[in-house]
């Protein structure tokens, strides 16, 4: 994230008070994340994609509920974000 944000500084706020939010999340699956997230998309394999600073940029994240473990996959905006699969990055 901090490589991201050094680039794009625009967006070191918004990902820093994610990060902060998911650091004292207690997430026990993909219910509770759309509770403090609305508009987080859900998808297979336990991915979680998270609009950052009003969906300028998008998050994709792989979430282990059980070990409370979350990989970050992907930060870019929408261009680069419709250029992957967010289903198996």
């Amino acid at each position: 994230m901090r490589e991201y944000w050094a680039k794009h500084k625009d967006c070191e706020q918004p990902l820093k008070s994610w990060y902060r939010e998911a650091e004292g999340a207690n997430w026990t699956g993909p219910t509770s994340v759309k509770l403090k997230y609305p508009s987080a998309s859900i998808l297979k394999g336990n991915r979680v994609v998270f609009n950052i600073k009003g969906n300028t940029y998008r998050l994709v994240v792989r979430i282990n509920y059980e070990h409370k473990i979350v990989w970050i996959r992907f930060i870019g905006n929408h261009q680069q974000y419709d250029k992957i699969d967010a289903q198996s990055i």
